[in-house]
């Protein structure tokens, strides 16, 4: 899916980490939420209350999830799904554009 039809969007960006990752927040109206965002290069923790898909539209970064020892390679066109009630830890290598999916 390259674009959303018949959605809200709030206006008031999401601000993490001094803005070095933003987002903006979608509203579907079946309740569901997405954001799509921009993480610049550098290393950050995040934690979820909801499970995440999150979907690298373009970019590289390595993400250690919940549970592994090992670092996970991610590029354009990959996702990887986060659990519920959990942190995880990203390092962007590149510029990298997202989509994230809350999953109930």
């Amino acid at each position: 899916m390259t674009e959303f039809k018949d959605v809200t969007i709030v206006k008031k960006a999401n601000v993490y980490f001094d803005g070095k990752v933003t987002s903006r927040t979608v509203l579907f109206r079946d309740g569901t939420k997405k954001t799509l965002g921009i993480m610049n290069p550098g290393e950050y923790e995040f934690g979820t209350a909801e499970k995440e898909l999150m979907e690298i539209l373009a970019g590289e970064l390595e993400v250690l999830l919940p549970g592994n020892t090992d670092w996970l390679n991610i590029k354009g066109g990959e996702s990887f799904e986060v659990p519920a009630q959990s942190k995880f830890s990203l390092r962007v290598n590149s510029l990298t554009d997202y989509c994230c999916s809350y999953i109930k």
